[in-house]
Formats: C-alpha cells, structure tokens, sequence
C-alpha cells in the first residue's frame, strides 16, 4: 500500500546534518542520542513502524538511520520510509548505503533521490551481499567503504554528512585490529565525518578504542553502539555470530534468569543503563542505540538516565487530514496520525514477549537479526562447519548429520546457531527417527498444557502464570516424497501444514496466524509470544534456502560431489511446517508414523 500511496506524499525538506548536531552538543555539553531501524518484512510491519518512529519522536532523537539490506535488497523501502520519517514525522534521518551489488551509477542515483529529497546524512558502508551469496565486487562496482565515502565526495561535495562503522573489537573479516583500525583512518581521511561502533558490552573495550583511534590521529567523533538485551536467545546469537566479548559479569547475571523473558528484559534496561552511565561518565556525549525496531527498553533507558525529553510535538498538519476509523487503516497511506488509545495499548504490546522465530509479522519488530547493520552474513569458519558437518556424497549423509544435531553430538546447523534446546528432548528420539527415514528436520517443539510459567524448561513470563505450547515441526522433504505425505495429513483433521520450494510454489491448509505458544498470567490478557502463519512463512523461506548456500553449499569447491548433493536438495526439496492442534492429547508424530509405516518407528 505504502508504494502507492506514500510515495507521492513525501516532500522536500532541508534537514540538519548529524555532525552539526553532534557539535552543537559538544558546545552546549548535552548527552545525545540516535536511534536505528531496519525495514521491515511486510506491508503491516512497515505500517506499524510508522507509527513506532511517531511515538519515539517524542523523545526527540538527535537523529533516526534505516539499514540498507544485504546486497541493497531493501534499498527502494529504505529510501521510502527514510523520506517519510523525514518530511511527515519531521526527524532528522540518515539513510544507510552500501556498495554490495550494485554499480556506481546505480549508487549515484540513489544518492540523487536522497538529495532530491532532502535527506542529508548517509552511513557508508561495505555491506554483506544476498542471502546464499559470496560477497563479490560488482564489476563496475566498489569494493570497499572507503570507495563508497570517495564516491559520496566526489560527486556531491560536502552536501552529505558521511558516518562510517567503526569495530571496538576489529572487524569479523579484519587480518588483525591494528590494521581494522588503519581501515577505519582511511575511511576519515577520505572524507566521513564521524564514527558509529558495532555493537559491544565491555565499555572499557570501547574507551580503548577510542584512545587507540586518537594515538593514529582520528580525531572525529566516535559514537558508541549500544544494543539492549531483550531476549537471551537473541543475545547469545548475536554476541556469537559478532565475536563480541561478554564480562563474566553480565554472563553471572542472566544465566539465572535465561529462562524469564521479562526478566531478562528487565536487566537489559538495568544493564544499558549501567552502560550509557559508564560512558556518560567517561565523556561520551552521544550514544547510538540499535532498537531492533523496539520501543520500550530503548526509552526506558533514557527515562532512567533522565535523558528523555518532557515536551511533546504538536500534532502535525496532516494528522488532521486522515480518517481515525481503524476499520480503514489498510487502505490509509499513512499511520503516524493519532490512534485511539486501545489501538496504541495492543500495538506497544506486540513483541512484549518475542519468543521464536515466528513473531507477530505486524510488528514492526518481525525480521531476523541479521538485518542490523554491522552484523556479517558470511561464513567466516568454513574449515570449523567442514570438519563438524563432513562431505556429504548422498543425501543420507546429510540426514545423518542432521542426526547428529539432534542427538547432541554437533552444536550447529546451517539453521541453528545454538545447540538443540533442552526442551526437544522431550521428543528427540523421534526427531532422530524422523531425519533417518530421510524427513530433514531443522525446527520443532513439543506440545505443553498448563504447564508453570517458573518452568525451567517450558517456562517464560512473570511468576504464578501457566504455559501451552502446540507441537511443531518444520522439516525438508523431497518433492515426490510430500504429495504422499499431505494425502496423509488429510486423515488428520487437527494437524495443519504450509509447504513451499524454492522457486515459490505453495501449498497450506492454513494461512491464518495460528498462535503456537500462549501464556496465561494473573490479572494479564493472554500472551500469544509465538505464531505461525504464511506470511512469516514465505519470509522465513527466503532465509532458510539462503542458508543452504551460504552455510553448507559453498563450503565445498564447484563440481564437487559433496556440493552438486546440496545444490540438488536446495532446488528440490520442500520446506514444510506441521503443527498439531490438539495440545491436550495430539500426536504430531502420528502423520509421520503412518506414512512411513509404523513398522519403521523408533519404539518399533
């Protein structure tokens, strides 16, 4: 609705440069702040987002930047919403850029609407290319950020103000941090104005990065990366993937509490406080923070640090132009007009509790981590995925390796960063079965009737409260395998499927949300924190084909045996979900028992 709509609406206005903001704070010695978003995966996402950045204007950030996905594939929504953040909500905005697979004069155009739009920031960097892809140099491309800041100068002087990525902790790919941080002196000296850090959570590491940037003769501003914890599951895979040290201190505080999702969200805003304080203390004037598209721990750090501001906004002109009837809001091209008060309460709501894969795809929130804009889509330990997954010469050797993920042997899959969680115990010797009669199984979840919200294993939300969960699974399988298989969910009237290749094509007897994982807690409406439904499905599918390629298959040469097995199973097989609707006395292995024949069961 949005490309419609909104693309006629935004307009031209000149805005403040970030690093006019950044000095203005020096001089008058105020602590800012700046606040990222990532585009979201659907039309209700963006939507929603909308009117997330309206209520979190209210707190007047110094600035608001939108990543640029991998390879640009989210470069025309980046630009949309960064235009109408900036010309209907009134924020200041700086709009990612990367120079992955795209040309140079695709990149000036780019730049050209930016200016023509009035936008005047842009964070330049390298980026990562498409899911399943090697990061490749466009042949008339650039090939890092510091020809991307060339590019930016070369062709439109100083009308944009240039932030760069800086590593407290050096770059993934970096050969050593010396050199990460020569990298980063020549991106300054090419012309960017300031300094954004990766993400981190030891504040002495980043005052030492400062320091050593200072003793090479950066002398720009370096603004601190700040991130909040708000899941453990999410803080465990991002701090994984990005490398980044952990004090034992923080460790000591949430392995108790792992399991409380509000808990844990509780002492991510105790912990960022703590952070920012730290920093404050330190000198640092401006702090970043990357809100995963999130609203509350993000503001109620600044309301703890008493940063927040108290005066409100007026209403903007043309708030007064929109209908207010919700019964309309899909057709409305804008949503940061007013919303009554039991929309705003529902919405803040959302991703209160963002277990799973499957969030809510109207938050705005719903995405990956992956979209945050430091974090590294390559495999950078190929030789380490190698030794733990072998050379498969057949597809059952890839059954067996995933065998060996759900027996706990491996700690990894291509679709699972962390080991297999405690809870699929419960239903791990059919799990195994399941992927030995060549059924690929790469997510799933028992079913739980009523059980204590204390669970240390099922449990998550505040004391006194009862969990549910439905039985899930998601799997490969071969394309001449599923037809059989869905003649046989039909004599299963409670179990529900969606099923979907790699080019796309479709099959589901459900594509309503259908909410997996509920809670009831006292004096609370229920928490619905983990659905599935098609939307996120067809999402999720884009990443889960992609991982195939850029985890497994390009671990092995072309024309390898190991790597024409994968490619096949990768432009074959079906990626299926199954859920069992009956919690209460369902068996979601049944379907498989009678359609592999009960002679081949586990217990057989």
């Amino acid at each position: 609705w949005y490309q419609r709509r909104v693309r006629g609406l935004h307009f031209s206005i000149s805005m403040v440069k970030a690093i006019d903001k950044i000095r203005k704070a020096r001089e008058e010695k105020k602590t800012v702040y700046s606040f990222e978003y990532f585009p979201p995966k659907t039309n209700d996402g963006v939507r929603n987002l909308y009117d997330r950045l309206s209520r979190m204007a209210l707190f007047e950030p110094t600035w608001v930047d939108v990543t640029w996905g991998a390879g640009g594939s989210t470069s025309q929504l980046t630009l949309e919403i960064c235009l109408n953040a900036q010309s209907m909500i009134g924020l200041d905005v700086m709009m990612h850029m990367t120079c992955t697979n795209m040309p140079r004069q695709e990149l000036i155009d780019y730049l050209k609407k930016a200016k023509d739009g009035g936008l005047q920031n842009i964070l330049a960097l390298r980026g990562d290319p498409p899911r399943g892809e090697e990061w490749k140099q466009h042949e008339d491309g650039l090939a890092r950020a510091v020809d991307l800041v060339r590019l930016i100068r070369e062709n439109f002087g100083d009308h944009f103000c240039i932030a760069v990525a800086g590593y407290p902790e050096a770059h993934l790919e970096a050969v050593s941090y010396e050199q990460d941080l020569q990298y980063l002196k020549e991106k300054i000296d090419a012309g960017a104005d300031f300094i954004i850090t990766q993400l981190f959570y030891d504040c002495d590491l980043f005052l030492k990065f400062v320091q050593d940037c200072r003793n090479i003769g950066i002398t720009c501003p370096i603004v601190p990366g700040i991130m909040p914890i708000h899941t453990y599951a999410g803080f465990k895979r991002m701090t994984t993937l990005c490398k980044t040290a952990v004090p034992d201190a923080i460790t000591q505080r949430l392995e108790p509490i792992k399991d409380d999702d509000e808990k844990v969200k509780e002492f991510g805003i105790e912990l960022g406080a703590q952070m920012c304080k730290k920093l404050m203390d330190a000198g640092i004037q401006n702090l970043h923070f990357y809100t995963l598209n999130l609203e509350k721990s993000v503001t109620e750090i600044l309301s703890s640090l008493e940063l927040s501001k108290s005066t409100e906004r007026k209403t903007l002109p043309w708030c007064h132009e929109k209908s207010s009837n919700r019964s309309r809001e899909d057709v409305r091209p804008v949503f940061w007009n007013k919303r009554p008060q039991s929309y705003l309460a529902r919405t803040a709501t959302w991703d209160e509790f963002p277990n799973g894969r499957w969030g809510d795809s109207r938050s705005p929130a719903y995405g990956d981590l992956n979209d945050y804009h430091l974090m590294s889509l390559h495999n950078t330990q190929g030789a380490d995925f190698r030794a733990m997954w072998g050379s498969p010469q057949s597809p059952e050797d890839v059954f067996e390796t995933v065998s060996k993920y759900c027996s706990g042997q491996i700690p990894s899959l291509p679709w699972a960063d962390q080991p297999i969680s405690a809870e699929s115990n419960k239903i791990r010797e059919e799990l195994i079965w399941l992927n030995k009669q060549g059924i690929l199984t790469i997510n799933s979840q028992p079913a739980v009737a009523g059980v204590s919200s204390s669970d240390k294993i099922f449990g998550w939300g505040p004391p006194g409260g009862f969990i549910f969960q439905k039985a899930y699974v998601e799997f490969f399988i071969s394309p001449d395998r599923l037809q059989k298989f869905l003649d046989y969910v039909k004599r299963f009237p409670t179990i529900t499927y969606q099923a979907v290749n790699v080019k796309g094509e479709t099959f589901s007897n459900c594509e309503t949300p259908n909410a997996i994982t509920w809670g009831v807690f006292i004096g609370q409406e229920i928490k619905q924190p983990t659905i599935v439904e098609l939307t996120s499905f067809l999402v999720w599918k884009d990443e889960a084909y992609g991982l195939w390629k850029s985890q497994w298959i390009n671990l092995y040469e072309e024309g390898s045996v190991s790597r024409s097995v994968l490619q096949e199973m990768h432009d074959n097989y079906f990626l299926v979900n199954v859920v069992e609707n009956n919690f209460l006395s369902g068996d979601i292995f049944a379907v498989f028992h009678a359609f592999l024949g009960a002679s081949s069961s586990p217990s057989a």
